[in-house]
């Protein structure tokens, strides 16, 4: 896959709406074209322990962040109609799905792709198929939980595995 849109949310609380950081790196014919990353006032706005434990983002670091969907017009028009690729498609996409009902947004129809499956599939001798795990494998950077770049390790594992 050389034309696409790594996508990470993180998450404040169990309510998959709740996105409080987006990463997003797109490539084009295989090479590295844009990235964003916005802190994001969640909705519902609370932040449960073990996401902050997770992330490290707290309600003062999102206390004067844009709400979701003046963050998503900036990534719209970053995205334009490039497919998304996540790590655990299942994650990003319901929380991208949630969210926009949350605003009552209509959700445009992305083709969405998942490294998480392709992994399993492609390398089933790994202990597990986490992001840290492959890019340990891979021996790509990371500085995990950080919306930004999980995106650019989804966007690595993309190159490699799709």
């Amino acid at each position: 896959m050389d034309n696409f849109a790594a996508i990470d949310f993180e998450t404040a609380n169990l309510k998959r709406s709740s996105v409080c950081s987006v990463g997003i790196v797109t490539y084009r014919q295989g090479k590295k074209d844009k990235d964003f990353y916005s802190l994001i006032q969640p909705i519902p706005n609370y932040y449960s322990p073990q996401c902050v434990q997770v992330h490290g983002i707290s309600d003062y670091d999102t206390a004067n962040a844009p709400l979701f969907p003046e963050v998503w017009a900036q990534a719209e028009k970053i995205i334009g109609d490039l497919p998304l690729v996540a790590h655990n498609r299942a994650f990003d996409y319901s929380c991208l799905k949630k969210v926009f009902e949350a605003y009552g947004m209509g959700y445009p129809d992305y083709e969405f792709y998942c490294t998480l499956t392709a992994a399993r599939e492609q390398l089933p001798n790994l202990p597990n198929h986490r992001l840290d795990t492959l890019s340990r494998y891979f021996g790509i950077k990371l500085n995990h939980h950080h919306a930004l770049s999980d995106a650019e390790a989804c966007a690595q594992l993309a190159l490699r595995l799709l």
